[in-house]
């Protein structure tokens, strides 16, 4: 299964920038990209691992449940 790197833009828009075979090709391309980025802009750079693009953009497009572990004083 490959890795699929996705821009992440204002109101959670997906855009596909590339994919890799390996986690260490797949983090070097997506750390580039997050060097390029501007902060400013709203927009995130995240990499996922999925059998194919359809799945990676359904995984990314979920909400992510808050751990409990976290919730309290610390969080």
């Amino acid at each position: 299964m490959p890795y699929f790197i996705y821009k992440i833009g204002p109101l959670n828009i997906l855009e596909k920038q590339d994919q890799a075979d390996s986690f260490k090709e797949a983090k070097a391309k997506a750390n580039e990209l997050r060097k390029r980025l501007d902060p400013n802009t709203g927009t995130s750079i995240k990499m996922i691992f999925a059998e194919n693009e359809l799945q990676a953009e359904d995984i990314l497009s979920q909400p992510r449940e808050l751990d409990p572990t976290l919730a309290g004083d610390d969080y």
